[in-house]
């Protein structure tokens, strides 16, 4: 499958490493292509470039481009923000483009208990790996 891996910034390396893991199951994976710059970086420097490419770079058309050519999306959740699996509002649009694609869509990890949109999450029937890539085919 062509999946595309997506989660908050400040995960990008953990996300190359969801990509690594799943080109060795065969499949072919893709993800933001400002990653680059976040590699390294502390986390007060992550949000920065967050909002420079966000604003600058359209950081969200960017991604909708290859998704359109996908057959799944992974969403590496992890804790952030003492939110136990995190999904911030840009991974959320980008849940929605694979729901709206008719695409498969995993979680990394449980649906998180987000005030605003978790109701939106479940209604998106994530498929929840609970930390094992091994559930994605």
């Amino acid at each position: 499958m062509r999946i595309g891996v997506a989660g908050s910034m400040q995960f990008t390396e953990e996300m190359m490493k969801v990509c690594e893991e799943l080109e060795k199951m065969g499949h072919t994976t893709f993800m933001s292509k400002f990653k680059d710059a976040y590699i390294g970086k502390s986390d007060e420097e992550k949000e920065v470039q967050k909002l420079k490419d966000k604003y600058n770079n359209d950081a969200i058309r960017e991604f909708w481009e290859p998704m359109q050519d996908a057959d799944a999306l992974v969403v590496v959740n992890l804790d952030k923000h003492g939110i136990k699996n995190y999904i911030g509002g840009n991974v959320f649009l980008e849940m929605g483009f694979a729901h709206v694609l008719n695409q498969k869509l995993f979680l990394l990890n449980p649906i998180p208990d987000m005030p605003y949109y978790g109701t939106e999450i479940i209604a998106m029937d994530p498929i929840v790996l609970n930390g094992s890539l091994e559930g994605v085919k």
